[in-house]
């Protein structure tokens, strides 16, 4: 359809093709942007809400989608895409189930250990790990080189991470997500810009997320949408614990290289 699109522009004279960029420059919202310099207190307090209010909630579920994109050396981009249901209970448990073109894995964190599974591949893995959720992340990414489903919002100090080298940052209006109305926020940092739509009213969710990475070719961009969020779900004693069937193979982690990682 959109390539059926393209060969009709194409055909169109110079002067209808201007008739159709002036209805569409009408069409469109008029936004005066310009890049701001430093971060406007109205985007942080924004931001901060929203995480401070999901660090308050004891128990949550919530589907997110996302889109990963990938350069190829030829500059083309090709696009990658992935569900995930996450389950969390403060202080210490955590469940993932991720399925998609490059991944189908669950992630399993009761307190004690922290485990993969990876059903089409009959195998899983699992380790000890620290006693709360924030520290199990930590040791999750620095040692693992695992990164749970919107990992960065479950921490209680989200607000310092995702703002940790920002140097630009300001709300660029309002915006529709999934039938919700949101404030849509825009930041910047050394080699990243990031977007992120709150909904608005007394449960200030995040319901969109958008990274572009702008010193890799293309600027490739990874986004989640967040759906279905539940604030209290019920969970049983077997959310967050895995135990194997017989015929699993166990496999070990492999740690990431420190060494390579220091020197990066």
């Amino acid at each position: 359809m959109a390539l059926t699109l393209m060969k009709q522009v194409a055909k169109i004279s110079m002067r209808g093709a201007a008739a159709i960029a002036l209805v569409l420059a009408v069409a469109q919202p008029q936004l005066a942007l310009s890049q701001p310099t430093g971060v406007a207190p109205q985007a942080q307090q924004l931001l901060k809400a929203s995480t401070e209010f999901l660090a308050r909630q004891q128990r949550f579920s919530v589907d997110t989608e996302s889109s990963i994109e990938v350069v190829l050396d030829s500059g083309q981009k090709i696009q990658f895409d992935h569900t995930a249901r996450s389950s969390v209970e403060r202080p210490n448990k955590l469940r993932a189930e991720r399925t998609g073109d490059l991944v189908d894995q669950v992630f399993y964190y009761d307190g004690k250990s922290l485990t993969l599974h990876n059903p089409d591949g009959n195998y899983y893995a699992t380790i000890a790990a620290p006693g709360t959720l924030d520290e199990m992340l930590d040791f999750a990414r620095e040692r693992l080189d695992i990164v749970a489903p919107a990992g960065d919002l479950l921490y209680k100090n989200a607000v310092d991470i995702l703002m940790q080298d920002v140097t630009s940052g300001f709300v660029v209006g309002k915006g529709v997500v999934d039938g919700l109305r949101c404030d849509h926020l825009a930041f910047r940092a050394p080699h990243v810009d990031w977007q992120i739509w709150i909904e608005e009213g007394k449960h200030p969710l995040v319901r969109k997320l958008v990274i572009t990475t702008r010193d890799k070719l293309n600027a490739p961009q990874f986004t989640v949408v967040a759906k279905n969020w539940n604030l209290k779900p019920k969970f049983s004693a077997r959310t967050f614990s895995f135990k194997p069937p017989r015929n699993l193979q166990k496999v070990e982690f492999v740690p990431k290289n420190t060494s390579e990682s220091k020197a990066n």
